[in-house]
């Protein structure tokens, strides 16, 4: 028997004490952006250090930001590895911080106290499983929690790792990782040296769908407010005589995409790598109903819409996009005002594959904006940042690594996906470290992440502990 399967055994006998762990850290509310909640974040984050202490790591609670903006503390630990090992440096990335719980008239039970209900009637596929119900259970406390049992059981199983690790979990995640980007550039010369990121933060295809997401889409976020006149106009006295910013600012957001629902900013597909065919031919043969997922959210299937020549599942996963976010100007209040306003403004954000550069992007769409502005108008630009796309290599032998420990932990070959989002700190890692990162998440679409009864199956926990037994060993035959 291998080491990881006698890990996975202990895990096994020591199920309920690891739930019971879990729902200690649960209670524990950690609200990244409340500063009245700093005393609990930081005790959520201590917890997370004596966890990692148990499992034979040396793990301190790294300051951020500054005396007169402190931050919350990064727990931080590294282990050497075995001596003489030569095999990859692995970083461990995930964070202890939620999200605020409200509203709490919607909740069934009370965010920070932790209820474990049974599953649900019905078929197993389709409905909630055995599940423990709490703010952060599956985002991200669940998911990390999974990865620190492994650890401890290893330890407690097997002795020291036979792998070269850095863990990095922080508390801003929830509240925009302000204080991030500076401490990664502090340790960027012992981050250099890791060979790969994994992160426990994403989900699977569905139950008893484990999955790996080898992509995320990056973002350029962008405001544009146009000026006119100097102040808002009647518009009988002069409507038909000057121009109407929002009538401009309309005219020139319906100019962002062609008749196929291409981006028209000039050089936008440049730098665009496309999915090679077998990637495209593995998603169409996933076991999923994208177009059908339109009728979740009201919308018949025909309401399929995007860049033509690609399906929706490639336009979500491995196609850039615009959306106009937000629209504002004028009269906004009940009845009628005649007014020709002064102003007007829009929030336009990019969503960005590989190999797009977000800052790139903005000031491609600033000066687009810029030579399309009628004579007498005036431009204001904020560009409120955004991230890099990344990507893991089809061929990565850390993906093929992390597929096998999926198989091994759920009897079932994972499935290779990608998502529209964005998750800042895998653009990061890739931007400052060209470094790749696997996202081996176990969350399901149902798992009402952000939202009030936020859950994590304990089928999905279990994965999660066993998963991360086996990513360990498979790491260290690499």
């Amino acid at each position: 028997m291998g080491d990881a399967q006698r890990v996975v055994e202990a895990l096994t006998k020591d199920e309920a004490g690891a739930v019971q762990r879990l729902i200690e850290w649960l209670r524990i509310p950690s609200i990244s952006t409340d500063p009245a909640y700093a005393g609990q974040t930081r005790e959520a984050a201590q917890w997370c250090a004596d966890r990692l202490s148990e499992a034979g790591l040396q793990p301190v609670l790294r300051e951020t930001g500054t005396k007169a903006k402190p931050g919350h503390p990064i727990v931080w630990a590294h282990y050497g590895g075995p001596e003489g090992y030569s095999g990859p440096h692995v970083l461990f990335y995930g964070h202890y911080d939620v999200q605020p719980p409200d509203p709490l008239e919607l909740w069934e039970s009370a965010p920070f106290e932790p209820v474990v209900r049974p599953a649900e009637k019905g078929d197993p596929k389709d409905v909630p499983g055995e599940r423990i119900v709490a703010r952060g259970a599956v985002d991200d406390k669940g998911q990390v929690a999974g990865f620190l049992e492994a650890l401890r059981s290893w330890h407690e199983v097997v002795g020291p790792l036979p792998i070269r690790l850095t863990v990095l979990i922080e508390g801003e995640e929830e509240s925009g990782s302000v204080n991030l980007e500076r401490f990664v550039e502090e340790e960027k010369t012992h981050l250099g040296t890791c060979d790969v990121c994994v992160i426990s933060d994403t989900g699977m295809l569905g139950r008893g769908q484990p999955a790996i997401t080898t992509g995320v889409r990056g973002m350029a976020y962008t405001e544009i407010i146009l000026t006119g006149p100097d102040q808002d106009l009647h518009s009988g006295m002069w409507g038909g005589r000057v121009r109407n910013p929002i009538n401009v600012l309309v005219e020139l957001l319906a100019q962002l995409h062609d008749d196929d629902q291409r981006v028209t900013l000039p050089g936008f597909y440049d730098r665009v790598i496309e999915p090679p065919q077998a990637e495209r031919d593995a998603w169409a043969a996933l076991p999923m109903d994208h177009v059908g997922g339109l009728e979740k959210i009201g919308l018949p299937r025909e309401a399929d819409a995007g860049e033509a020549g690609w399906t929706s599942v490639e336009r979500e996963w491995a196609r850039p996009t615009c959306d106009i976010n937000g629209i504002y100007g004028g009269y906004q209040g009940a009845g009628a005002k005649t007014v020709i306003p002064s102003k007007a403004g829009a929030k336009v954000s990019f969503r960005l594959v590989a190999d797009q550069d977000p800052e790139t992007i903005a000031q491609s769409f600033k000066a687009w904006v810029q030579a399309r502005l009628p004579v007498g108008f005036g431009l204001e630009f904020h560009d409120h940042g955004g991230g890099h796309p990344g990507a893991v290599p089809f061929d990565s032998p850390f993906l093929g690594a992390a597929e096998s420990a999926l198989e091994a932990a759920s009897g079932t070959k994972a499935h290779l996906i990608k998502t529209g989002g964005s998750i800042p700190v895998v653009g990061l890692l890739k931007k400052e470290l060209d470094l790749d990162t696997l996202l081996v998440g176990f969350g399901l679409d149902d798992d009402r992440v952000h939202s009030p009864n936020e859950k994590f199956e304990l089928d999905c926990f279990r994965l999660c502990m066993r998963t991360h037994a086996h990513l360990i060993e498979r790491f260290a035959s690499l």
